[in-house]
């Protein structure tokens, strides 16, 4: 979005630098499940300001004194879990990014997520963009006057916080699985913790552990990427190994609780110019007349599941649980990034980490680009210049 640099880019791209590009960002990790953009995107100072802006109001929200009372029912009861804490340590917000009625770019919230997101890989990502095309050095990732250096510190603080890295552990459901495996093991790099599937650690009294070289070795604290709604079906896992939602002796970063408050939950409650109008559906009084201008999604889902698009009334009526649903204006992505065969749509995330006793600080950037109709994967299948990227601003 900043011309000369997507001139420059556009005119010296070539497939070999790409796969050059892929090649590097893979070596000495794994290679990656998911696509890649061919491309970062170039952020204009007025739209990080914008976006910028966005963030601190819904963080406004978030720090209200009733903020927890707003969203007890954003937990489902079969998955809250003991020992909530004040605040979440992660937030991302993903914006697509639109134009106003006079035609400025203009951010428009997606999503919200009170959980991590690939705080190791955009990192990563970013200095390999950077390296294999030969981007100018003054381009950063980072926000608030961030370098790598002091990022990383950042990171650290928040996930290990006073603990030694063979205290602290990165768990999923079966973390060598995953598909952001990558991220798991760049931030394995960075930190020194144990990476740990959810069967690799038991309960001994309130007290958490997990073998290695034939000895136990006591978790104190786990970096949460364990994602519930995953596991709906799957709880017999907690018969043999820990049961998460207990009180146990172990701090959460961050508390899986919040994972739910900050969601699709809490848009109803944001009334801003960032934020396309959003109802729960139990609260409509009255359905609008202009359905094909609404999406309609499940409140406990992630990843785009079960969002319904073209929205009819039958759609709303056949809806049984209305409460766990919303109903959502569209958001009318712009095709902003040239591409050497027509434009592409952007959503940035924004995410931050905050830090305990400290105010939430805006670190880094994910970036998602698209040509079809929503952002997600299965939606871009058979394009290129797709996928995710991260935006770089001038320093």
């Amino acid at each position: 979005m900043i011309e000369r640099y997507r001139s420059s880019f556009n005119t010296l791209f070539t497939k070999e630098k790409y796969n050059n590009f892929i090649h590097n960002l893979e070596e000495g990790f794994v290679k990656i499940p998911f696509r890649v953009a061919e491309t970062p995107i170039f952020i204009p100072k007025a739209l990080e300001k914008q976006l910028i802006a966005a963030g601190a109001e819904l963080i406004a929200l978030i720090k209200q004194p009733d903020f927890k009372t707003l969203t007890n029912d954003a937990i489902p009861a079969a998955w809250n879990v003991a020992n909530e804490n004040d605040h979440p340590h992660f937030l991302s917000f993903d914006f697509g990014i639109c134009k106003d009625d006079q035609g400025n770019l203009l951010p428009k919230l997606i999503e919200m997520q009170g959980f991590p997101s690939l705080y190791g890989f955009q990192a990563h990502l970013a200095n390999t963009y950077k390296t294999t095309f030969d981007l100018p050095h003054h381009l950063s990732p980072y926000f608030n006057g961030l370098n790598e250096a002091q990022y990383i510190d950042l990171l650290k603080s928040i996930i290990l916080g006073k603990h030694q890295p063979h205290e602290v552990a990165l768990m999923d459901v079966d973390a060598p699985e995953q598909k952001t495996l990558i991220d798991f093991l760049i931030t394995k790099q960075f930190l020194g913790l144990k990476i740990l599937s959810l069967t690799d650690i038991f309960k001994e009294g309130q007290n958490l552990f997990y073998q290695e070289n034939g000895k136990k070795v006591q978790l104190k604290r786990i970096y949460n990427r364990l994602v519930f709604d995953e596991i709906a079906d799957q709880t017999e896992l907690f018969k043999s190994n820990f049961d998460p939602r207990e009180a146990l002796d172990i701090e959460w970063i961050t508390h899986p609780n919040w994972f739910y408050r900050i969601s699709k939950y809490t848009m109803p409650f944001l009334k801003t110019e960032f934020v396309p109008e959003t109802h729960f559906l139990n609260t409509l009084t009255t359905i609008p007349a202009d359905l094909e201008n609404y999406v309609l999604k499940p409140l406990f889902s992630f990843a785009g599941k079960d969002v319904i698009i073209d929205v009819t009334l039958a759609d709303i009526h056949n809806i049984k649980d209305p409460q766990n649903w919303i109903l959502q204006r569209k958001v009318i992505y712009e095709p902003v990034v040239q591409a050497p065969e027509g434009g592409i749509k952007v959503e940035i995330r924004l995410m931050y980490l905050w830090p305990d006793g400290q105010e939430p600080k805006l670190c880094i950037n994910l970036t998602r680009l698209s040509r079809g109709k929503m952002i997600g994967v299965s939606y871009n299948k058979d394009f290129d210049w797709v996928g995710g990227t991260v935006g770089l601003m001038e320093r």
